[in-house]
């Protein structure tokens, strides 16, 4: 299977595993939840897994893959804010946990270029 073939495959893979982890072991992800949002943080740690596991569902799937891409990357950027909020309450902790959650931040544009591409890749097979 070419690399371009796989490529989306490997995101839902990611989109899956993430939003399994939502539900399996949440509260690592209510930590996250900016305190500005309404309702309770559980209930946005929920929404999230829902949401990264319905775009990997239409990533899977060669029809939905574009518009699941460019949702995708829109989410990605969605939750940017929670990511920042995570390296802010992480800033005194040790130096890895401090490490991996400033490096998460600038991880996010790859991951909206990847989808962005699986988008225009998908776009050029239809």
């Amino acid at each position: 299977m070419p690399r371009s073939e796989r490529s989306p495959l490997l995101l839902a893979g990611l989109l899956a595993t993430a939003g399994v982890a939502h539900f399996a072991a949440p509260r690592p992800f209510d930590a996250t939840v900016p305190r500005s949002l309404p309702g309770s943080p559980r209930t946005w740690t929920y929404a999230s897994g829902a949401a990264e596991l319905a775009l990997a569902a239409g990533l899977a799937l060669p029809r939905t893959r574009k518009a699941a891409a460019l949702a995708t990357a829109a989410f990605f950027v969605g939750v940017f804010p929670a990511n920042v909020k995570m390296a802010a309450d992480w800033r005194h902790r040790p130096t890895p946990q401090k490490a991996a959650a400033f490096g998460r931040l600038p991880l996010q544009v790859p991951l909206v270029l990847w989808a962005r591409g699986v988008a225009r890749n998908a776009e050029s097979r239809s």
